[in-house]
Parts: structure tokens; C-alpha cells; sequence
């Protein structure tokens, strides 16, 4: 690799290398057969016709089981591919980051997930045939990533009503955006905030929250902005407290969301840290990149610097090409929304009917 450059904001060092044209690269790709919608076999047909195969030579590797892909991974590292790329959505991209971690290994990213939080932050395409064109630039840099109870992640991470959704998600029978709304207003209804204490290098504080979500990246994924000042080269997360809000509060917190404006919502606090130490009153849900787990009352996160290689995308210009159908929805219920005020009454019903208006709209795309 060739040495660019070593500088950065915040007087925190970043290293941009690029691929040495002198000599082939040997990359692997890893493709999960299941995930997002593309057909598979397009993708594998994209590669063969569309990487540069004077900068590289190329393996294919099918994930057969859960956890494969990080073996692949782990043998990659082990034989000294130079990049691994990731064909998947956001559980198969943060089991591959995860094993390329403190590794000269990089990760390169192959989107085809319902989600995609870490390649829409990287402004990697959505278009596969797009995002190899990014790998055939070759230009590597290195990122931050973040451990929460031991377990990497490498976009956001969190407790409360979104880790609860998470468990609400992945036991749906389909995926996707459409679902994920659904599973958001249906439970929504039931979900009780919880009181958090939090500890960082400024101390303790306790909050009533909806939500507490550590970025290090930007979005969730879908384009929906968490944090939208985060940056993967800082040496710090962006934690989000969501405090308890009503119901016709609801839609402009998920305008904020989508509009990258959550940071001025008066129910948004928002600091940065290192290290982060979370206690709750009981065991509960967290997770890491959308993925859940249920893990005891304390919860520790923190953020490893400069720990992963990544093909990022140097003109940095965001893949606009998909319409984004939450912004829209949630858009044109705010606008109506006193239409809904005067006809409901209150608690329940106010969000019920919120709720359905919202899922109506949701129907149509």
C-alpha cells in the first residue's frame, strides 16, 4: 500500500492508503445468499464482468450456516488477503468487520441489506454494480469502530425501545423498511421508558429515557440520521438520549430522524465520549448494528481508534438514487396532523389513530 496522508480535525490521526498498482491485489468476496433482494447470481455475474482484473484476483465464497462468514473471514486474515468484501446486509457486514479488526486486512462493502447503515454512512452505492466500481478505486482508509459488553460494532449501538424493536425485527416473518415501521408504531403503544444511569468522564447522571444509543456513524441505516454530526475518524460516539415524548409529538422526532435534524429536537440530548458506563434496573435487551441480544443490567461501550481498514468511497458523494418513502410518509402526516388532533381523544387513542393513519400511508408503497 502507498502512504498518502496523516492528518485529520481534532487532532485525531487518520492513515489513507491506496492500492499499489504495481502488483495484483487478491481480494475475497463473501456473499450471504439470503439477504436484501438482490439475486445473488447477478451479483456474482457483476464481479466477474466489472472488477478490474489487472488490480486484482478474486475469490467467491457463499456463506452456508450463521457465524460462516466470520470463519471465511478469520481464514482471509490468516492466508493475508489483502480485502474481503462483504456482500450482504449489516449482520454480514459486522460479522466481516469484526474478525478484520486490528488486522492489514480491509473491509469493503457489497450492500444488499434492508438497512445498510455503515455503507450509506461510507457513501458506498446501493447498486452492487456501483459499490464494485468503489472497490476498483482502491482507496483505503482507517476507521473507528465501537465494543458495547465486548461486542464490536462499527455504526450505532443501543438500549432501550430501539434494542427492543431490534428483537421485534428479527422475529418477523419478512424484513425490510415497510416492516420495520410497522413493528415500530404496533409496539410503540405498549413500550414503557426506562430510567438509565449513565457514567462517563464528566461523571454520573440519570435520565428517563426512550431510548440511549451510542453512534459511531451516522444512521441507523435507510437514511434514518441518529447522529447525523458522527464521525467514524473522532476518536469518540455520539450518544442519543431520547427522552419520553407523547404521541403528537411522535412524527416530528421521525421527521427530525429522516431529515437529519434530530440534534434540535428539544426531547434529543446529545454529548460525545470515549467510554460510556449504562446501569439499568433490570437485564434487557441491547443491540449492535441492529442486531439484539438480551445481556445483564450494565452495559459497557467504548470506541477503538483507527482499529479497521475500510475501501471507503473518496469522492464522498451520498447515493441519492433511491427515494426514501419514510421521509415522504411521515412528511405528509405532520402536515395533516390537526386534522387527526380534533377527532381523537386522549392516551391510547391518539396513538391508535396516529398509528393507523400511518400504516394506511405506509400501504401504498
Amino acid at each position: 500500500m502507498k502512504f498518502i496522508s496523516n492528518t485529520s480535525d481534532n487532532s485525531h490521526e487518520f492513515l489513507i492508503f491506496a492500492c499499489d498498482m504495481s502488483q495484483k491485489k487478491h481480494i475475497t468476496f463473501i456473499i450471504n445468499p439470503i439477504s436484501g433482494g438482490h439475486e445473488k447470481e447477478d451479483i456474482v455475474k457483476m464481479i466477474k464482468e466489472d472488477l478490474d482484473n489487472n488490480l486484482f484476483d478474486a475469490e467467491i465464497r457463499m456463506t452456508e450456516y450463521a457465524g460462516h462468514a466470520m470463519e471465511i473471514a478469520r481464514e482471509c486474515v490468516k492466508k493475508g488477503v489483502d480485502i474481503v468484501a462483504a456482500v450482504g446486509g449489516d449482520g454480514t457486514i459486522n460479522e466481516v468487520a469484526r474478525t478484520l479488526t486490528h488486522t492489514q486486512t480491509a473491509l469493503a462493502i457489497i450492500p444488499c441489506g434492508s438497512g445498510n447503515g455503515l455503507a450509506r454512512h461510507l457513501c458506498i452505492p446501493m447498486n452492487p454494480k456501483k459499490a464494485i466500481q468503489i472497490v476498483n478505486k482502491c482507496q483505503i482508509e482507517t476507521f473507528d469502530y465501537g465494543v458495547i459488553n465486548g461486542i464490536p460494532f462499527f455504526c450505532t449501538c443501543g438500549m432501550g425501545f430501539d434494542a427492543f424493536i431490534s428483537l421485534k425485527f428479527a422475529e418477523a416473518g419478512k424484513r425490510g423498511p415497510i416492516t420495520y415501521v410497522e413493528n415500530v408504531l404496533k409496539e410503540g403503544l405498549n413500550y414503557k421508558p426506562e430510567t438509565y444511569e449513565v457514567e462517563d468522564e464528566t461523571g454520573a447522571h440519570r435520565y428517563k429515557a426512550f431510548l440511549i444509543a451510542c453512534a459511531n456513524a451516522s444512521q441507523y441505516g435507510n437514511n434514518a440520521y441518529i447522529a447525523p454530526q458522527a464521525s467514524m475518524r473522532d476518536g469518540v460516539m455520539d450518544v442519543i438520549i431520547m427522552e419520553p415524548f407523547d404521541a403528537l409529538e411522535a412524527p416530528q422526532i421521525s421527521i427530525d430522524l429522516f431529515n437529519k435534524t434530530l440534534t434540535n429536537n428539544s426531547k434529543i440530548k446529545t454529548f460525545q465520549t470515549r467510554s460510556i458506563h449504562i446501569h439499568r434496573k433490570e437485564e434487557g435487551a441491547i443491540h449492535f448494528d441492529g442486531d439484539p441480544i438480551v445481556t445483564d443490567k450494565d452495559v459497557d461501550v467504548h470506541i477503538e481508534p483507527l482499529g479497521i481498514r475500510i475501501v471507503y468511497n473518496p469522492d464522498d458523494i451520498e447515493d441519492t438514487s433511491e427515494p426514501n418513502p419514510f421521509l415522504n410518509v411521515f412528511s405528509e402526516l405532520f402536515n395533516n396532523i390537526n386534522n387527526v388532533r380534533e377527532d381523537i381523544e386522549k392516551g391510547g387513542r391518539k396513538i391508535q389513530a396516529i398509528n393507523k393513519l400511518m400504516l394506511r400511508k405506509l400501504s401504498k408503497f
